[in-house]
């Protein structure tokens, strides 16, 4: 299959940007300039400036080092025992520091400032409003995006693909109350759904988001598998299966759904890009993950209205970030349906 989806150019762009996206949010803080939790290091001093952007940072105040795991690291990022400041220049004892006007002041030291107190940082994307580095929260915000994504496309992988195996196989009543669900979430926006769903949790997290997300996307699954079992229970096979005394649950579950995997995985690939945008939205809507956690829907709510100024840039980057995940996830799901149809062998 690796290398049917390899003759589809548009497919192999999708997997390698996924694969390389996946990687980057996997390493998280072990990559990112700001290392900090939730890369949410503030420096309103050095607000809004152009990407590329260098300062040196000096170390105005040390804490006790802590012993971090790598792991620790990993998962939720290191906590900053220093404090440091930006300079924007250096003479000897004295430092002109940046004020939020973006004039500078001079101040004085009462000791002879050392080299190893100051660092001097690259902001490679700029930085935002509040003076934190853009491409840490990019990083960041993939791995929030990923993951809701992930979640979600469990669920609704779940919820449609039993629905659609009960009402496919057992048809009567069953299929008739399954179908009338259907038909009445299908008639209703995903969006208008997810906006619903986030506002009847008091508490607003990641784990309303794939809530959210999944009780709104499972019906396109749940109508497609239906529609599969609905050819497949006439085959030879299940009801040879059916004489022999094999239960429903063993036939559902070691005959049908099997068989019936190849449109699901396809579904579940689009299922994931719809999610990625959803979470987007929501966040854009303030229903999404809550500030100061990143997410590429919440950094263009942040910074959409500086698209008519000359930092349109705080909102390009995670806009393009989204189109380029989800245009990678759809040509994924094409490559996947032209790999695994029958019908085009």
């Amino acid at each position: 299959m690796l290398k049917k989806i390899a003759q589809n150019r548009l497919g192999l762009f999708g997997l390698i940007f996924i694969t390389l996206l996946l990687i980057v949010a996997v390493l998280g803080y072990l990559i990112t300039p700001d290392a900090t939790p939730l890369a949410n290091d503030i420096h309103l001093e050095i607000s809004l400036q152009k990407p590329g952007f260098e300062v040196d940072m000096l170390r105005i105040e040390k804490g006790d080092e802590q012993d971090v795991s790598i792991i620790s690291k990993l998962i939720q990022g290191e906590k900053s025992t220093d404090k440091f400041l930006p300079i924007a220049e250096m003479k000897g004892n004295q430092y002109a520091v940046y004020t939020k006007n973006g004039l500078r002041t001079w101040l004085k030291a009462d000791v002879l400032i050392k080299p190893s107190e100051v660092i001097h940082r690259t902001y490679w994307l700029g930085t935002d409003r509040y003076g934190r580095d853009v491409l840490s929260r990019i990083i960041i915000g993939a791995r929030v995006s990923l993951l809701v994504g992930f979640m979600s496309v469990l669920i609704t992988l779940f919820i449609g693909t039993t629905l659609g195996l009960l009402s496919g196989y057992f048809g009567g009543w069953v299929d008739a109350a399954i179908l009338w669900l259907i038909n009445v979430v299908w008639s209703l926006p995903s969006l208008l759904i997810a906006i619903a769903i986030s506002f009847a949790f008091q508490e607003k997290g990641l784990y309303q988001v794939f809530l959210a997300i999944g009780l709104c996307m499972w019906v396109e699954l749940a109508r497609i598998v239906r529609g599969q079992v609905l050819q497949i229970k006439e085959m030879e096979y299940i009801q040879a299966a059916k004489v022999l005394g094999f239960g429903h649950v063993r036939i559902l579950i070691k005959h049908i759904l099997p068989n019936i995997m190849a449109p699901i995985i396809v579904v579940c690939a689009a299922n994931f890009a719809s999610a990625i945008l959803l979470e987007a939205g929501l966040s854009f809507l303030g229903l999404g993950v809550q500030a100061p956690m990143p997410s590429w829907g919440s950094m263009i709510k942040e910074h959409y209205d500086y698209i008519v100024f000359d930092a349109a840039y705080l909102a390009i980057i995670p806009g393009l970030c989204i189109m380029l995940l989800v245009m990678s996830f759809n040509f994924l799901g094409n490559a996947l349906r032209d790999a695994l149809d029958v019908n085009l062998k």
